[in-house]
Parts: C-alpha cells; sequence; structure tokens
C-alpha cells in the first residue's frame, strides 16, 4: 500500500493525475472515503491527465457521469464517475444497468462509495482511501 499526504485540493487533483498515468482502458476503481475527503477532486485529476473537456463534478444525483478523453492514443475512451451514496442496495445496481458499463472495454470506471458495486460484481476492486488528515487541508490518500 502506498500512501500519499495531500495539504490542498490542487494536490490531490495532481495525485489524480499522476495515478491516471497507470490506468489501462477496462480499470475499475473503487473510491472509498467519508464525504469531503477529496474522492471528486481525484477524479478530476484523472480526467485532467486524459484531457477530459468537460466540467467535473460528483454525480450524486445522476449516479454516473460520462466523460471522453481527447489525448493521442486514448482519444475516444470513456471514462465513467460513479457515486453510489444514495444507492441502498445491489438490487438497485441492476435496476440502472450498472454491470453494462463495465463490458465496455474502452473505459475506465471509477465509484465513489464502492462497497455496492463489489458485492454487485462480486469481485475486488482495486481500492483508493481517503481519510481527512491533522490540518483542515489535508488527506491520507492511501493506493493499492
Amino acid at each position: 500500500m502506498k500512501v500519499f499526504i495531500s495539504k490542498s485540493q490542487d494536490e490531490t487533483i495532481d495525485f489524480g493525475k499522476n495515478y491516471a498515468s497507470n490506468l489501462q482502458p477496462g480499470s475499475v476503481i473503487g473510491l472509498k472515503g467519508n464525504l469531503g475527503t477529496g474522492k471528486t477532486q481525484f477524479v478530476k485529476g484523472v480526467a485532467a491527465y486524459f484531457e477530459v473537456n468537460e466540467i467535473v463534478n460528483s454525480p450524486t444525483f445522476l449516479i454516473v457521469n460520462e466523460y471522453v478523453s481527447n489525448i493521442g492514443s486514448n482519444s475516444g475512451l470513456k471514462i465513467f464517475h460513479f457515486d453510489l451514496y444514495r444507492i441502498n442496495s445491489p438490487d438497485e445496481l441492476s435496476t440502472i444497468g450498472f454491470d453494462e458499463y463495465f463490458n465496455d472495454e474502452n473505459s475506465i470506471s471509477l465509484i465513489e462509495w464502492s462497497d455496492l458495486a463489489e458485492k454487485f460484481l462480486n469481485k475486488h476492486l482495486k481500492t483508493v482511501t481517503f481519510e481527512y488528515g491533522e490540518e483542515e487541508n489535508e488527506r491520507i490518500i492511501k493506493t493499492e
């Protein structure tokens, strides 16, 4: 496990950019942590690495946002950003066609509140965990 200490939102975004450099199409990443610990800022960094033109926001009420990469050989790569905070059971994931997103081999999925996804997909996801640090803007980010 690797640990990174972020002192600001910008550092969390930069960490997301660096993390994205190792992602391949088909990657599924679970993002775990309390509200306000930097999950969406991390996704903003991943999107920045892939030169996404859209504004990246948390899909709390939409469940999923879809972005498209504009970078070289990854141009057209889809980035699915899920927020499962408001989902109560794996059955709800079935209703929204959650599993169909993972059949797209030209995509990367980033899943906030990913515990339900692990149960639904019946597999362990690569995980990035976010925690509050000692200072107000400090975040502790752990990767597998």
